[in-house]
């Protein structure tokens, strides 16, 4: 091994790999290190890939990828603790060729992925922890790691050593993340008959769902649980700002019980063996939280700049996006010879041009906000399913009678006025 790389990439996810490939591609010398024994093995996300941000990297990937379903619905319960108020989207435009998105193991997905990079030149380094940047003269000239004579210099070092990015926090990019700006998720992998999937969950043969819980799935705590399916298993999760388990008390693996326990989940479940326990933490904190994801010699990408749109659930895709655009920076820098900050620049301006950067703004108060106001989960959601129950529930009271039952049941004209603005306030941070 050479001790002079062009650029070495630290951390082997979706927004390190994305780099490395795109750098090898274009005839960087690169170095993809990772900590783990193969990339995928410390990885963990809800488990959707999108198709549009992973083919700008490798046309065709989901024709040789270890995929396992593309999706053709996406549903969304907002539930109470006996109930769930439900709404879908199912397009069978996502059933064909190109497709809109997949879910994945990551075990699976990020070994392959991590191989395309190989394939174009890239260096892969497992089970190899870097300790801290080398820095000479105010610029990042390479890393030390745990291995004997562990010191590596580059022209270029990429962080992509996820949401707790010691090396990142090291250089002064960020503190410490708060409590309300990351989020614990826990997720199992459970065992059963694709053929059970496909009958339980309405799909034709191939085809993927699904399904978003918000409300009494996460106790009222701001978060969100996942059920997706995979060819012959299903990824089952939940994740909660760490602000809200420490708050509450709760344990994560009390509320991945209670999930796997609701009445409206426990029948998907029925029979499933669990495979694969895993946590993660995943950044929450947005466009706010964002750190210096550029200085001289050293970019940050993926999870460790805090890139994650929290409202729709989506990080990989902007994880890989990230990486991309590092990587076209890059180039550009080795063809100057230039890699001040100044140079690498160009970095943070794509990407925030980028609808990374646009999302992230777009939502920059969201998550604060539905944090802020916990009602909107411990009441709202509860009241709007109280509502259709009441609705739907023929007794032979009158529909005007039922509508009116409704509306007194919201409370007095001071606790309306209260449900106005709050939903008021919920557009303006969404729009």
């Amino acid at each position: 091994m050479p001790e002079k790389f062009d650029v070495i990439v630290v951390g082997a996810g979706p927004a390190g790999i994305a780099c490395a490939y795109e750098l090898a591609k274009a005839g960087v010398n690169v170095l993809l290190i990772e900590r783990g024994e193969y990339p995928g093995s410390k990885n963990v996300m809800g488990g959707v890939l999108y198709r549009k941000m992973m083919e700008e990297i490798v046309p065709d990937f989901y024709k040789e990828a270890p995929v396992e379903r593309p999706i053709v619905e996406q549903r969304f319960m907002m539930m109470d603790r006996n109930s769930a108020v439900t709404f879908s989207y199912k397009g069978m435009e996502w059933a064909a060729e190109p497709y809109n998105n997949f879910t994945v193991l990551r075990a699976k997905f990020d070994q392959w992925f991590a191989s395309k990079a190989v394939e174009q030149g890239a260096l892969l380094l497992n089970e190899t922890v870097v300790l801290e940047c080398i820095v000479e003269n105010g610029q990042v000239v390479g890393v030390r790691t745990d291995r004997p004579d562990g010191e590596l210099r580059a022209d270029v070092v990429v962080l992509a050593d996820g949401v707790n990015s010691l090396l990142a926090k090291s250089l002064g990019f960020h503190k410490e993340f708060r409590p309300d700006e990351v989020a614990l998720a826990t997720m199992e992998v459970l065992k059963l008959d694709k053929k059970l999937i496909e009958d339980r969950f309405n799909l034709e043969a191939g085809q993927g769902c699904t399904i978003e819980l918000f409300g009494d799935a996460t106790k009222g705590i701001l978060g969100t649980g996942f059920l997706y399916t995979n060819k012959d298993t299903l990824s089952i999760g939940v994740g909660t700002l760490l602000s809200g388990l420490i708050k509450h008390k709760i344990k994560p693996y009390e509320l991945m019980e209670y999930v796997k326990g609701h009445p409206m989940i426990r029948p998907y479940l029925q029979g499933a063996e669990p495979q694969e326990y895993l946590a993660h933490l995943i950044p929450e904190g947005g466009y706010h939280s964002m750190p210096k994801v550029v200085s001289a010699g050293v970019l940050v990408v993926g999870d460790a700049a805090q890139l994650v749109n929290a409202i729709h659930r989506e990080g990989s895709n902007m994880a890989m996006t990230s990486g991309r655009l590092a990587a076209e920076t890059i180039v550009a820098a080795k063809e100057k010879g230039d890699y001040s900050e100044s140079a690498l620049d160009g970095y943070r301006k794509k990407l925030m041009a980028s609808f990374v950067g646009q999302d992230l703004k777009k939502y920059k108060d969201a998550t604060h906000h539905f944090d802020k106001f916990p009602q909107y989960f411990e009441q709202y959601i509860p009241m709007v399913n109280r509502a259709a129950s009441q609705m739907l529930t023929v007794d032979g009271t009158s529909k005007r009678e039922k509508q009116k039952k409704i509306w007194r049941d919201l409370g007095p004209a001071k606790e309306k006025l209260k449900m106005a603005r709050d939903l008021y306030r919920a557009w303006r941070v969404m729009k």
